[in-house]
């Protein structure tokens, strides 16, 4: 059956409007409201614009989510591949890798002006921007030495702790409030993940224990960001980041590389190297770091926490297929009793800040008009 005349006409104008968006780097209030964007009714619903309008987001939100996914998926997969099965288990100096890549990379994107940057001085790189740089050299160290004793399922069933953590994290730290009601919430997630790792048929200490340490040293990253950043007023964009973050990484990691794993590597008869695929791996994560610059910017983190929820799974059954990872019934129903702990917690997250800006916009309304600057000369 053929479409309406007006629905076809909408469709195209909607294409046109997505190249105006893409080249605009702005996000439509329609993007932010709604956290499954790529659900057409639902964006119909809140965007102000016309249709044709709302399909031009949809078409942008699902392309975006599309790319991240894959670059996110074809990433982790690809790690898992060399540390596990190519023949190079030295996680550090992969991590190394990255780290110099994406450094050399980003400088070049801030100095070549196709991003901004942002100037601060010496002092407050050392204090605010090196801890975190440390933390996230660590974090990516010992979770990229996960894959090579632990499916890449289970790991991403080990994930779903990650609120647990920022939540315990935060209490200790102070960047977030206690309340029983999330503390039952986190007891749900926290026994779905236990009934998991009883469940998984290739379990691992060693490996769980790398994957652990990488989601506390993440999530007591997350709590600094807050503390030593965002107090500060410093916002960073994922090319930002890597551009200051970046560097710090690099130098914290090659000290333990040259006394940790650059023996074993130089004396490892069996070390399998490719410049070529290795280069490959490192564009992978640089462009990783692109497709989330770009997810965020023109839509929201929200956008990405939501898609995160299909890259899980996804990944889930990408390693039963690629890996023969075996996945046990008991696996998966502790996996399914945390991931509706996660749901419901983000769904409260999502609620506390629709509340959050329906009272920003109210007190905002309800001053005079000279405070909001529209005097009667139009002017303050």
């Amino acid at each position: 059956m053929a479409a309406p005349a007006a629905t076809l006409r909408w469709r195209v104008e909607g294409r046109r409007h997505a190249a105006v968006f893409h080249s605009s780097g702005t996000a439509s209030e329609a993007l932010t409201r709604s956290p499954l964007l790529w659900t057409l009714p639902l964006i119909l619903q809140h965007c102000p614009r016309s249709p044709s309008w709302c399909f031009a987001l949809c078409c942008v939100a699902r392309r975006l989510i599309g790319q991240w996914i894959s670059l996110s998926c074809g990433l982790i997969l690809f790690n898992k591949y060399l540390l596990a099965n190519y023949g190079f288990p030295y996680p550090l100096a992969l991590t190394l890798m990255h780290m110099g890549f994406c450094s050399v990379l980003a400088t070049g994107v801030i100095k070549g002006g196709f991003a901004k940057g942002i100037d601060i001085d010496w002092g407050t790189y050392f204090r605010a921007i090196v801890p975190i740089g440390v933390l996230y050299s660590v974090s990516l160290w010992t979770g990229n030495s996960a894959y090579i004793y632990l499916s890449v399922s289970f790991i991403q069933m080990l994930k779903a702790l990650m609120p647990v953590l920022v939540f315990c994290v935060g209490c200790v730290m102070q960047t977030e409030k206690f309340s029983w009601r999330l503390m039952g919430n986190m007891s749900i997630i926290t026994v779905g993940v236990m009934v998991a790792s009883y469940g998984e048929l290739r379990f691992n200490m060693i490996g769980f224990i790398f994957q652990i340490s990488c989601l506390i040293f993440e999530s007591t990253r997350l709590a600094l960001i807050q503390i030593l950043l965002q107090r500060r007023g410093l916002k960073l964009t994922p090319i930002t980041s890597m551009y200051l973050v970046s560097p710090a990484c690099f130098f914290s990691l090659l000290v333990p590389f040259v006394f940790i794993e650059l023996p074993k590597i130089s004396n490892d008869p069996n070390v399998t190297w490719s410049g070529g695929i290795f280069l490959a791996n490192c564009l992978v994560a640089f462009g990783l770091n692109i497709a989330v610059y770009l997810l965020v910017g023109k839509t929201s983190a929200l956008t990405m926490n939501v898609a995160g929820v299909i890259k899980d799974w996804l990944l889930i059954g990408l390693s039963v297929v690629l890996f023969a990872a075996p996945v046990s019934g008991l696996q998966i129903g502790g996996y399914l009793i945390a991931f509706g702990g996660v749901a419901f917690y983000n769904y409260n997250k999502i609620m506390e800040k629709q509340k959050q800006a329906a009272l920003e916009a109210k007190s905002e309304d309800s001053l005079p008009l000279v405070d909001r600057g529209a005097g009667p000369s139009g002017t303050k």
